[in-house]
């Protein structure tokens, strides 16, 4: 008898893993200008690529579920030193997600974080396609770190407290 309530004792309690399901994604905004087609611009050269990005999450009216949304803004522009505008990108995407078993204090970086990181594959493809459609070579990006975004904002949050206590 001794033996059953130590085995009992001593087996793992079951732990609860973080469930995440992604119901649907979809382009929120999306803008693309040819910049260089519309000044008439022949350039060969080089582009200069800026890449932008900022993350929003909301909670939806139903329980468990957010609207994860990555921002991006990609601009290119010839590296020499007129430093013309080529073309310039703007997208807002979107994803909803379900999400259980997060504990709430983990729950913000997690879509900040996770979601985000789910949803950049099919970002990425956009992007490709909306460069090569613009009549330019298919612009693939590079991976996000989006853990280094979010600290990223957090430190920006402690320093505009900072300033606001100041």
């Amino acid at each position: 008898m001794a033996e059953e309530n130590g085995a009992a004792a001593a087996a793992p309690q079951q732990q609860t893993l973080p469930r995440m399901q992604i119901l649907g994604q979809f382009i929120r905004d999306m803008s693309f200008e040819n910049i260089a087609a519309q000044n008439r611009l022949q350039t060969q050269a080089q582009p200069d690529i800026q890449v932008q990005v900022a993350l929003d999450a909301k909670k939806r009216d139903t329980e468990n579920q957010y609207d994860v949304i990555t921002k991006l803004k990609i601009d290119a522009k010839t590296k020499d030193d007129a430093a013309q505008p080529i073309f310039l990108v703007e997208l807002d995407y979107c994803g909803i997600f379900q999400i259980e078993n997060v504990p709430t204090e983990q729950l913000h970086p997690f879509l900040m974080i996770e979601c985000p990181r789910m949803l950049f594959p099919f970002l990425r493809r956009i992007v490709s396609d909306v460069t090569r459609d613009g009549g330019f070579p298919p612009l693939n990006l590079e991976n996000i770190d989006f853990l280094q975004i979010y600290r990223n904002q957090l430190a920006q949050r402690a320093e505009a407290q900072k300033t606001a206590d100041a």
